[in-house]
């Protein structure tokens, strides 16, 4: 399918109102955007005629800019389909601008925000804009080059970040991460030299602190599961919770697209939401008769087991993404109220399921076995993640030396 190149008017305004001009690039229905740096208000856009209005004082250049812009990207377009050259949108745009040398940083990640949407990682579409939303307020502008994020910078963002925002320094490296990312995809476009490059062992380090997973022992879910005093939302709560438990600590974003199709032969088989990749788990007792609760509302074999996702419209991400993130929020506010009628002094939220079924486990499941119920790509994350809940050997060595 051929490529083609169009100039559009962005529908995402900056910090003064203003709304910036692209060159969105298409092929096989896939498109990326290269902005041109230059921002208009909404109503000196002309649609129909794709030119900017002469309400705006700078029309002329701006019309003038435009038509040489895209004039030089249909050049490079029939270049490319000349020499029967088959790219994508962003392999185009590459090629286009490799040696253009001209994108900033912001627009980088505007490009790596469109991509993220593209592609419906919505979650992460939400904490990098975030992050990027961090490094505009600290800049105080939306122009920055590559070439001006060096050490210094980077220092100072972080002491910004940590004494006027008050961000841990988990999100922080959150934000490094972010901007190596980026600084990397400016590397490989040719748009900084690798010399420049401000992060390694003798330059900026990103270190993540250790974390604490604290979980539920078997005394307190068996308070959780013996509670009778529970409002409907909390018993519904619940199930969801003792749900997400017994299958060893299963993500709220696939329990709410568990269907009654997926059971059968005994067992729950289901493909990650995250990762894609399918898993099949034997259906535990206890699962049973949760699922029997749910089981006059079901309407057919393709229903969602739970109700949150029953009304969303599934073939928009957004509306899926913002059902489940509303339901999540509901579920963790439950639980607290849960914590207190089970006198459970620990923070209960939807992910601690997850830590608690790693607490259980402890050191008596082998790794690899843990590692297929966590559904992770690499088993040295499930020795890090399982090593949070290990403690019989150093307490065992504690005693050894203090027990005289």
């Amino acid at each position: 399918m051929s490529s083609n190149a169009k100039i559009v008017l962005r529908k995402k305004s900056n910090r003064e109102g203003l709304y910036p001009l692209a060159i969105r690039i298409t092929k096989n229905r896939r498109s990326t955007y290269q902005y041109l740096g230059h921002y208009i208000e909404l109503e000196d856009w002309d649609e129909k005629n794709i030119r900017v209005k002469k309400s705006n004082s700078n029309y002329k250049n701006l019309n003038s800019l435009l038509s040489l812009k895209l004039s030089e990207v249909n050049k490079a377009l029939i270049t490319l389909q000349s020499e029967k050259k088959d790219a994508s949108a962003n392999q185009i745009k590459k090629v286009i601008y490799s040696s253009a040398n001209k994108s900033t940083f912001f627009e980088l990640a505007e490009e790596h925000l469109d991509e993220l949407e593209s592609s419906e990682k919505l979650n992460r579409l939400s904490t990098d804009k975030a992050w990027v939303s961090f490094i505009v307020k600290f800049n105080k502008s939306k122009q920055l080059s590559f070439q001006e994020i060096d050490e210094r910078f980077l220092k100072k963002l972080m002491l910004n970040l940590k004494t006027k925002h008050s961000l841990s320094e988990t999100s922080i490296m959150n934000i490094l991460v972010l901007i190596r990312l980026l600084f990397n995809r400016a590397i490989k476009q040719k748009i900084v030299n690798r010399e420049l490059y401000p992060f390694g062992t003798d330059k900026i380090r990103i270190k993540f602190p250790e974390t604490t997973k604290v979980g539920l022992n078997i005394n307190e879910i068996r308070r959780i599961e013996s509670l009778n005093n529970l409002s409907p939302i909390e018993l519904h709560t619940r199930n969801v919770w003792l749900y997400s438990f017994n299958f060893a600590g299963m993500r709220v974003s696939d329990i709410l697209r568990t269907k009654w199709s997926d059971f059968y032969d005994g067992r729950l088989h289901y493909r990650m939401h995250k990762n894609s990749k399918l898993l099949s788990l034997k259906i535990p007792e206890k699962v049973l008769k949760i699922l029997d609760q749910y089981k006059d509302d079901k309407r057919s074999e393709d229903d969602f087991v739970f109700p949150e996702l029953k009304k969303a419209n599934l073939d928009n991400a957004k509306d899926v993404y913002n059902k489940r993130k509303t339901a999540t929020k509901k579920f963790n506010n439950n639980l607290k109220s849960i914590s207190k009628k089970a006198k459970i002094n620990k923070k209960i939220t939807m992910h601690i399921a997850r830590h608690s079924f790693g607490n259980i486990a402890g050191d008596s499941i082998h790794p690899l076995m843990l590692q297929k119920l966590y559904r992770h790509s690499d088993l040295k994350t499930t020795l890090n993640y399982q090593a949070n809940f290990i403690h019989k050997e150093a307490d065992d060595a504690l005693d050894s030396v203090i027990n005289f």
